[in-house]
């Protein structure tokens, strides 16, 4: 029996197990709640796919479980990666030491700013300046006449400005972005296949790519190629740049145990390496009839397998969030 358990917004709460079509789960650790309801008795739950919504805010567990006695624990909260972010990372690394898998990894987690980490893998990038110099991005404008501005720690496309020469909101974008020089933002090329192409979300399960990458388009008004921002998300196969993109980066993060990632690619370029809390997952699924899902729970087993945790497995341990 495989227990694998989730962080959401916060909060840790229970998975499924990988032994039956149709698992259990057992009510063994609590959710912060403003008012906790009475225990709800043991539920059946639909296949992987639709888990999270048949889970949300339904489960109410009775004790507490050490997190180390977990076979593997998912962390997928969303920025903004602030210290509590950060300190939660400490508390995942703790269980990963008493033997728990934690996928993403947590110094991964700590390590790879997902704007910054690019700066890693810079045959795969476009241009790219990361700077708190208000002089240094105008510069870095100049030389190549529109780029886009962002900061490190957004998401969603907040706060995201496309610049171009001569722009007279220049300055406010760079005092805004940067806090007038004490902060570190980042600036790239503006690559203008995304009104054509979009910004492509390939996601890598443990080092490797699944076959369909999401295509978010930009609506006419806006430059951002964001789900939150109104982009339209449309799947497409992988093209032979995505798959040399994936075989440069994808080897890396496997191996520092990133086992979930999404790189957003901007016409081959790559622009950002997701990996707090990548998305794409449902939008194909749904236009193709995959179940990405279940290829990661796929890999996760084979890393408990190797570890020796998969298998033999005392049974009273049961399915545990």
């Amino acid at each position: 029996m495989l227990s694998v358990g989730n962080v959401l917004d916060g909060e840790l709460v229970p998975l499924v197990s990988t032994e039956a079509d149709q698992p259990k789960i057992r009510e063994d650790v609590p959710i912060p709640r403003r008012q906790q309801p009475a225990p709800a008795p043991q539920q059946t739950l639909p296949r992987e796919r639709n888990f999270h919504r048949q889970l949300s805010g339904k489960i109410h567990l009775r004790h507490l479980l050490r997190l180390g006695e977990l076979d593997c624990l998912l962390m997928r909260k969303d920025p903004p990666f602030d210290t509590e972010y950060i300190y939660t990372t400490y508390v995942l690394e703790r269980a990963r030491e008493q033997g728990a898998l934690v996928v993403n990894h947590p110094q991964g987690l700590r390590d790879m700013n997902e704007k910054v980490y690019t700066a890693w893998f810079p045959q795969c990038c476009a241009p790219t300046l990361i700077t708190r110099s208000m002089p240094g991005m105008e510069a870095f404008l100049r030389e190549h006449g529109r780029i886009v501005c962002k900061p490190l720690h957004g998401m969603g496309g907040r706060s995201i400005f496309v610049l171009e020469r001569h722009d007279k909101n220049m300055n406010v974008v760079f005092e805004t972005l940067t806090d007038y020089g004490q902060r570190f933002a980042i600036a790239q090329k503006y690559i203008p296949d995304i009104v054509e192409t979009g910004d492509s979300r390939v996601l890598l399960i443990d080092g490797e790519p699944v076959p369909h990458a999401l295509a978010r388009m930009p609506v006419a008004t806006d430059h951002r190629g964001n789900l939150a921002a109104g982009a339209k998300g449309v799947g497409r196969p992988l093209n032979d740049r995505d798959r040399w993109l994936a075989a440069q980066i994808g080897p890396t993060l496997a191996a520092r145990g990133m086992l979930f990632v999404g790189l957003d690619v901007i016409g081959g370029f790559v622009t950002e390496i997701n990996v707090t809390s990548p998305t794409g997952i449902r939008e194909l699924d749904r236009q193709f009839g995959t179940d990405i899902g279940d290829l990661l729970m796929q890999a996760i087993q084979r890393r408990l397998q190797a570890a020796g945790r998969a298998t033999g497995v005392p049974a009273d341990r049961g399915v545990r969030g």
